[in-house]
């Protein structure tokens, strides 16, 4: 790669961390796919166009991109079987490089204007039934009763999970402070650094408090620092574990669906909005930017009422 194109990518990484706030994952995943996509266009420019001087690495110049490129690498995507949202989330990359390159001056005219992807299938994600749910719950709760430190932690993490239906990076973020035992609220940094509060009911409250003063103090370590929830090393607990626990947890529920604990967050919006509550009272507690993401939520209830009522009403 040349050098005046990595230092262009490198700062592309910096605008997508400082300046938009972006997480790390999805850092790496956009400069991954910038990098497989100039690798494609590397490949298909050699030997050189005539007129174009390629770098002495055979890295072909960001100026020397053009639509046809793009259409050409979603293409191949496309044709070896690769999703529609992948391709459109790869798509949405360029678009992205490419939009921020041109205000930059590093290229003269942005040739991902009229890059069309495919559209995403908006596709209903797996829920819970509400006894599902209860029934997860109550198998936490048993296996606290043992008075296990991890036991209790996972009693907690479940209950503000479901509660909450937080994002299990912004659950493992959570430090001590984080929570208001007061108003019942816990303070999140969501994506793009974004701080909301969202309220936990009273089963959740009682697990914390249960393992904040049984079951934290015993993991305890020299370098535990302030996160609320711990792994029994005594350090922050990790995404992993939190995936881990909802799968393991869940084959303990009879016919429930395998699920993560983002399935633990559409669960908790569905069950919200089969309740009766306000989507856009859903879409602050969630931390969506945009109502639209909110409102599949409404979809999976619909599905839901049209299978109940095709299964109950006599004339269905």
């Amino acid at each position: 790669m040349s050098a005046s194109r990595q230092v262009v990518i490198d700062a592309f990484e910096r605008h997508l961390l400082l300046e938009r706030g972006r997480s790390p994952h999805t850092v790496r995943a956009y400069l991954a796919d910038l990098r497989d996509f100039l690798a494609h266009v590397d490949a298909e420019h050699q030997p050189p166009a005539t007129g174009t001087e390629a770098g002495a690495d055979g890295a072909t110049p960001l100026t020397e991109v053009r639509l046809a490129d793009l259409r050409a690498w979603l293409g191949v995507l496309a044709g070896t079987g690769a999703a529609r949202s992948s391709v459109a989330r790869r798509s949405a990359s360029l678009r992205t490089f490419f939009g921020w390159a041109t205000r930059q001056g590093h290229v003269d005219a942005d040739p991902s204007l009229r890059l069309v992807a495919p559209k995403r299938h908006r596709t209903l994600p797996p829920v819970l039934a509400k006894d599902d749910a209860a029934g997860l719950l109550d198998v936490a709760a048993v296996a606290a009763d043992d008075d296990d430190p991890v036991h209790l932690r996972n009693r907690a993490v479940l209950e503000l999970l479901y509660a909450t239906g937080v994002r299990v990076g912004e659950l493992t973020g959570l430090d001590i402070d984080d929570v208001d035992f007061e108003s019942n609220v816990i303070r999140v940094i969501g994506k793009g650094d974004k701080e909301r509060r969202v309220p936990f009911g009273g089963p959740a409250r009682l697990a914390l408090n249960d393992w904040l003063e049984r079951g934290r103090p015993r993991l305890i370590v020299g370098g535990s620092g302030p996160g609320l929830f711990l792994g029994r090393r005594g350090k922050r607990i990790d995404p992993r574990q939190v995936r881990t626990l909802v799968h393991d947890m869940l084959t303990h529920v009879p016919d429930a669906p395998d699920l993560g604990p983002h399935g633990l967050r559409h669960s908790a919006a569905t069950h919200l909005l089969e309740g009766g509550a306000d989507l856009r009272m859903v879409q602050e507690l969630l931390g969506h930017a945009s109502l639209a993401t909110t409102q599949i939520y409404t979809h999976v209830s619909i599905e839901r009422l049209a299978a109940s009522y095709a299964q109950a009403h006599p004339r269905a």
